[in-house]
């Protein structure tokens, strides 16, 4: 199991510590220090889409000029990574996005 995120997410550490805590070896990749490859992107874009995938509402997202923003999904993401919506979950090939109540349902 692969958890997509940022060390300093709280949301990604949740999620990290009760995969582990279930008995769920999980390999933690920081997408800042190990940028995701375009074949990673391309998954998570054509899994979930550009509005599920871009946070929006981030402060990384608020700070980008128009035409920042306006640059294709996979570029915006390999360029600011902290615009992805956390933790992407690749387990055994099955992504999940997010640390709701139904990933943690289907994982745990």
């Amino acid at each position: 199991m692969i958890l997509f995120g940022l060390k300093n997410c709280d949301t990604c550490r949740k999620a990290r510590r009760a995969l582990e805590a279930t008995g769920h070896p999980v390999t933690f990749r920081d997408v800042r220090a190990e940028p995701m490859s375009g074949e990673d992107l391309s998954r998570f874009l054509g899994a979930f889409g550009e509005e599920a995938l871009i946070n929006r509402r981030s402060t990384t997202w608020r700070g980008l000029s128009e035409d920042e923003r306006a640059a294709p999904p996979a570029d915006l993401l390999a360029a600011h990574p902290a615009l992805m919506k956390r933790p992407v979950i690749d387990a055994g090939g099955d992504l999940y996005l997010g640390w709701g109540p139904e990933v943690q349902a289907a994982l745990l």
